[in-house]
């Protein structure tokens, strides 16, 4: 099997969202669908495993458009009573709901068509997407579903999205930088964020000494010949990932498909492809947005991360932001807490700053969180969700996955990664030495 040695390995802090509630654990960045129908595997000429990584990094497509299917299995524990409720794409009563700012529209908090929630709709069930871009200031990204549409769209400095079912936009601008050109938005926030080409983009940054790469076969996806790349784990025995495959045009090197399998049985946990795809240039239309009339609109405060502070491209939350750790800006010292291990293995960590965690006795769910019998309604939710764990860190709680798994220790720290419940007590232990 062909392995790649890069000429520099990257040591990535994988970049997961963990919601505040109780359960919701789910990975920001990483794969997605099973496999769509195929017309038969092209014949094509051997390419080496190097060869085509290189062929990747190369591609140079700068206008696209087509649709999308994501199949997401995360296997995300379920939280009763938690359903939508209706109210469009995702949105119950008062998701809409907000602040005046003054101007007419609303303030960046609660706005029914943040992106923020939008796409996190996506780490779970079926969707179908149509996708657009024209060069990398010009992309759209519209969530098809029966009774509204979602779209985000990026066009220069503006970034719109606009929820179908609410009537409610939500709209960012990028400043200017001191030679007036509009800097990059926030990477979970652009359309492209859910497409293969963005996934395979993700997982080739885990590729190093601790990953086998190599060429399987070829595919048939979208109507284009594709080679099938596949990338696997090697000598990371906690990781929860079995492989990633990443079908390849075999004429311009843009991800078509991209498959995760986890550990845990044999159907992959995400998996994004192309169903039909269209290398031509979108009309300039395409990316033009106006609010509707009686549109909802929401401003969201200058270049904001998601944790709510301004991001001006040098400092992030008092420190020199290296582009390696966003998605968390909100909580304080995530980090490493594994350096030394593969980086199938690695373990992020950061203290949510809530002593009593969620489980202990003075957290939200502890008795002298929540008197009476409250306490013990929300315990017993705890037990149902997570599984009690106990080591040299102390106690905690692990909300499980297929993929992604989180340790919340009563002391109020969070470890989690892409690996399995007891890399994650090990890598507490370790830390807490």
């Amino acid at each position: 099997m062909a392995q790649i040695q890069p000429r520099k390995t990257r040591s990535k802090a994988v970049r997961y969202g963990v919601p505040a509630a109780v359960a919701g654990v789910a990975a920001l960045t990483v794969g997605l669908v099973p496999a769509l129908a195929s017309t038969g595997n092209p014949d094509l000429p051997k390419i080496s495993a190097e060869k085509l990584v290189a062929k990747m990094a190369a591609s140079d497509v700068q206008h696209m458009s087509g649709t999308v299917k994501i199949n997401t299995d995360l296997g995300l524990p379920s939280i009763p009573g938690s359903g939508s409720g209706g109210g469009g794409f995702g949105g119950g009563p008062g998701a809409g709901s907000g602040a005046e700012d003054g101007s007419g529209g609303k303030k960046d908090s609660g706005s029914a068509a943040s992106p923020d929630s939008k796409l996190m709709e996506l780490a779970s069930g079926e969707h179908t997407l149509r996708f657009a871009a024209d060069g990398p200031d010009k992309q759209r990204l519209s969530v098809m579903e029966d009774a509204a549409e979602y779209s985000l769209i990026h066009n220069d400095r503006d970034v719109w999205g606009f929820d179908s079912g609410t009537n409610s936009a939500w709209h960012a601008k990028a400043p200017r930088d001191a030679k007036g050109k509009a800097p990059g938005t926030d990477h979970e926030k652009m359309p492209d964020s859910v497409t293969p080409q963005k996934a395979a983009e993700q997982a080739l940054k885990a590729v190093g000494k601790s990953t086998s790469v190599s060429v399987e076969g070829t595919a048939k996806i979208a109507g284009r010949d594709a080679y099938q790349l596949v990338i696997k784990p090697k000598g990371a025995p906690d990781t929860t990932v079995e492989s990633i495959r990443i079908a390849v045009d075999a004429d311009n090197g843009v991800p078509l498909k991209f498959t995760l399998t986890p550990k845990e049985g044999d159907k992959p946990a995400i998996d994004i492809a192309y169903a039909k795809v269209d290398f031509g240039k979108p009309s300039a239309g395409t990316f033009d947005f106006k609010p509707p009339k009686g549109t909802k609109v929401t401003e969201a405060k200058p270049h904001a991360k998601p944790g709510g502070k301004a991001f001006d491209g040098k400092k992030h939350d008092g420190k020199k932001f290296d582009g390696e750790k966003p998605g968390l800006s909100g909580l304080a010292g995530l980090d490493i807490v594994n350096k030394g291990a593969s980086d199938w293995n690695k373990v992020a960590s950061f203290d949510t700053g809530m002593p009593g965690g969620i489980g202990g006795k003075n957290g939200p769910a502890g008795k002298e969180g929540e008197a009476g019998k409250g306490g013990d309604r929300a315990e017993k939710l705890l037990d149902g969700l997570t599984d009690e764990v106990k080591g040299d860190f102390g106690t905690g709680r692990v909300v499980s996955t297929r993929l992604v798994n989180a340790l919340m220790t009563d002391d109020g720290k969070v470890y989690v990664g892409a690996v399995t419940k007891d890399g994650l007590v090990k890598a507490a232990n370790a830390d807490s030495k």
